[in-house]
């Protein structure tokens, strides 16, 4: 008989909960979660998963066989899970993506027809179940070398996952040119099919098994941000895809950091954004007549600007276009105003704009008609405690003239002589 010394009997007392826990999850993976899970269309056709397009073909036959011979007479439940999983694995885009990814972006058409044919022989189910007409479309496309050069920059990347057999991919190509479009000059753009597998799979969600995945199916957008080389600081879009504006705006906000540009009415534009912004700085106003969120481009230019321009945004009604006409010169939307010093008539500049086009005209109107000596326009000034002069280090004499006063009608007036 073994005798147990109480040092072995606490060991064992030690590890007895932990190992029964390490055998009950083991259980449960091998044969709960399985047995839990909903039928592979494999399993529906009686063949391997990852069989071939022939195999599945094959298989398809049989049935076909025996429903045609007449010695078997399938539900319509039946016959259109078969059905479903023919079309779906016989086709080599779907069949790719189902098999490494697990999409199947087509379920709500089973559900579908089932219910439609609920009270139907099975022959009265109108064929094929799935359309796979599909069209490709993609630019700035990535392939793992164009990806490693794309990440890690002072830019950051915006990153769209996608596939050819996909729908949802093709319904959201209009939203990504849009998307383009507002990031151009600010961010990077790219895009990565799924037949890229270890890219896709690297920027694929992963299940607690290491399965990569695409929790909100596809296609999904993924942000790099400035300096970002791996899959610690990268971000998935778990927003809206119908609307440019959320997936710029969370772009913008999360990846870049950029400010946001407050919507100012009639009643709040003079003595919240105009009286509050500092005498020292132009005022940009950006009129739009949607109401959404400024462009990134006007954003990033709020923040490389914030030490000369304040930047408000306008919703255009047609009802107060002759308070804006009279104030600004503004008869439209779409419109960028530019207010210098008081009694200065305000830039304008009507119609669409890019990121190029913006900041070029930025930079010709940061600063005020009258520059302001500021230490950041002192040494441009001439008048730089430093030594430095307009007319070059040489010059032995140069003069700086200021002009000093609080804001009001006698400085106004001295401005002009």
């Amino acid at each position: 008989m073994v005798h147990l010394s109480s040092s072995s009997i606490s060991l064992l007392k030690f590890y007895f909960f932990p190992l029964i826990l390490l055998l009950l999850a083991i259980h449960f993976q091998l044969f709960v979660i399985p047995s839990s899970s909903p039928l592979l269309h494999y399993d529906v056709l009686g063949i391997k998963r990852y069989s071939s397009i022939e195999q599945v073909t094959e298989a398809y036959e049989k049935f076909s066989s025996r429903w045609n011979s007449g010695k078997e007479d399938p539900t319509v439940k039946d016959f259109v899970k078969i059905r479903y999983a023919y079309e779906l694995l016989t086709n080599p885009l779907w069949k790719r993506d189902y098999d490494a990814f697990g999409v199947d972006e087509h379920l709500h058409i089973l559900k579908e027809v089932k219910t439609k044919y609920a009270n139907e022989e099975f022959s009265k189910v109108v064929l094929p179940l799935l359309n796979s007409s599909s069209s490709v479309h993609a630019f700035n496309i990535l392939n793992s070398e164009d990806f490693m050069y794309a990440t890690g920059n002072a830019k950051s990347l915006l990153v769209q996952v996608h596939s050819f057999g996909s729908s949802r991919s093709e319904e959201f190509f209009s939203n990504w040119k849009k998307i383009n479009n507002l990031l151009d000059g600010i961010a990077k753009t790219g895009m990565v099919e799924l037949g890229e597998n270890r890219l896709a799979t690297y920027l694929a969600e992963k299940t607690p098994t290491g399965q990569p995945f695409f929790k909100n199916g596809l296609p999904l957008l993924v942000a790099f941000p400035s300096g970002c080389r791996n899959s610690y600081c990268l971000a998935r879009y778990d927003g809206d895809l119908s609307s440019v504006d959320a997936v710029t705006d969370w772009f913008s906000t999360r990846i870049i950091g950029l400010p946001q540009i407050n919507y100012f009415s009639k009643e709040t534009l003079g003595q919240k954004f105009i009286a509050k912004s500092g005498h020292h700085k132009v005022k940009v106003l950006y009129f739009s007549k949607t109401g959404e969120r400024a462009a990134p481009f006007l954003r990033q230019a709020a923040k490389d600007y914030w030490a000369y321009a304040s930047f408000a945004s306008i919703l255009w009604r047609e009802e107060e276009s002759s308070l804006w006409w009279n104030n600004f010169k503004v008869d439209s939307a779409p419109s960028y105003v530019f207010l210098k010093d008081p009694g200065v008539k305000p830039v304008v500049f009507h119609g669409a704009m890019n990121s190029t086009s913006f900041f070029k005209i930025m930079e010709q109107n940061k600063q005020q008609a009258l520059p302001q000596l500021r230490s950041i326009t002192s040494m441009h000034l001439g008048c730089d405690a430093r030594g430095y002069s307009r007319a070059g280090y040489e010059a032995m004499t140069w003069y700086c003239v200021i002009l000093a006063g609080r804001p009001g009608l006698e400085l106004t007036k001295m401005r002009e002589v």
